[in-house]
């Protein structure tokens, strides 16, 4: 039996695959076959210090010979430590961990709820929140949520950008607009630099909290360590995940100064546990020293494939190519360079943030070359 069939017996068929994928170790991956791609995809935006980082993988090594679980009926060695960091980062408050972006923005739903005393919430079209029962209600992709409804968080969708949209719908019955500061699933979308903004004054105005998902966008994918420090707006809650710990399974929430979850109002078995905080700990560091040159490196990508008329915040890249982006996709992966079909016939470019110049030089080329070869 191969791998493939193996997988079709026993695995549900959740997901579409083109190839197994064995090993790594920067931006390189291996297939099966002992191929080599260089990854731009990163597991969407995950690997944000490559594959395997030499650094992350000594603490997750380390914490694993001294302790891989208690649960949070006791102090974690590492969680406060790893809290400290993000919220210094972020300029908010507390923080309390999760083990997905999902799990994220279902925390932060549970305390708009709580603290405001309110049910309802207003998210954008073509955001994505997760696929949870909860986070699901705020993702816009009807062909993931219609087939789950009623899912019981009452949920109303503005136009991705427009304000007079969100005005529309905000009212005192509304306990937090929840968004995307860059849309990412649909083929990073940059809004224009007043959305954010009025969006603060909107919740200001009706009493409704802000939450910024940056799920994908933080951990210094944009050039700075959250997207929404681009516009100098402070939301009440951000909702971490992706490359918070480098693909250990981790989230998290931070909140503003005040803002936070009272004993027995939240909690989780496994959330923040020593290894995560461990390889958590690790990647905050690597970027950290690579911040700088984030947006640096999107600039490369932005020159390289003008042609395309990018959209680039820092590591953050994406283009439409229309109903032939699958075939984009496809011949750059046969000449060893992953690239994301993100909706409506976009492309994703999410690499790791440890991506050399001369490798983005390479995947501009190959990028370049398929395109050519399609008569793209």
């Amino acid at each position: 039996m191969t791998y493939k069939e193996l997988d079709a017996k026993y695995f549900m068929p959740c997901f579409g695959r083109s190839m197994q994928i064995v090993k790594g170790e920067g931006c390189t991956v291996f297939d099966d076959e002992g191929k080599s791609y260089l990854d731009l995809v990163a597991g969407i935006a995950v690997c944000s210090t490559g594959h395997c980082h030499p650094k992350v993988v000594e603490a997750i090594c380390n914490q694993a010979q001294k302790l891989i679980h208690c649960s949070n009926l006791y102090y974690v060695e590492g969680q406060a430590e790893f809290a400290e960091k993000l919220s210094k980062a972020s300029g908010m408050g507390k923080v309390f961990f999760g083990n997905s972006g999902a799990e994220a923005n279902e925390a932060a739903m549970k305390l708009a709820r709580v603290r405001s005393g309110r049910k309802n919430f207003v998210s954008f079209s073509h955001d994505f929140h997760g696929r949870t029962i909860g986070s699901l209600a705020v993702t816009h992709k009807p062909a993931i949520r219609e087939p789950f409804e009623p899912l019981g968080t009452p949920c109303s969708f503005a136009e991705y950008g427009d304000l007079e949209s969100l005005k529309n719908l905000v009212n005192k019955d509304t306990a937090a607009v929840i968004l995307e500061p860059i849309q990412g699933e649909t083929g990073v979308i940059i809004p224009d630099d007043d959305f954010l903004p009025g969006v603060r004054d909107i919740c200001d105005d009706t009493g409704a909290f802000m939450i910024v998902d940056e799920v994908q966008t933080g951990m210094g994918r944009t050039g700075e360590w959250f997207a929404f420090q681009h516009s100098k707006v402070m939301p009440d809650i951000i909702s971490i995940a992706k490359g918070i710990a480098s693909g250990f399974p981790m989230g998290a929430i931070v909140a503003r100064e005040g803002l936070e979850f009272t004993r027995s109002e939240h909690g989780s078995t496994f959330a923040g546990g020593p290894v995560a905080c461990a390889a958590g700990l690790a990647t905050y560091d690597v970027i950290e020293s690579i911040l700088p040159e984030v947006s640096m490196k999107g600039e490369l990508f932005r020159e390289g494939l003008s042609r395309f008329n990018p959209r680039v915040r820092g590591l953050m890249v994406g283009f439409t190519i229309g109903d032939r982006a699958a075939e984009l996709s496809a011949e750059c992966q046969k000449n060893g360079v992953l690239i994301n079909v993100a909706a409506d016939g976009n492309i994703r470019l999410v690499p790791p943030l440890v991506i050399s110049n001369e490798e983005i030089a390479r995947a501009v080329e190959v990028i370049n070359e398929a395109a050519d070869t399609l008569g793209i």
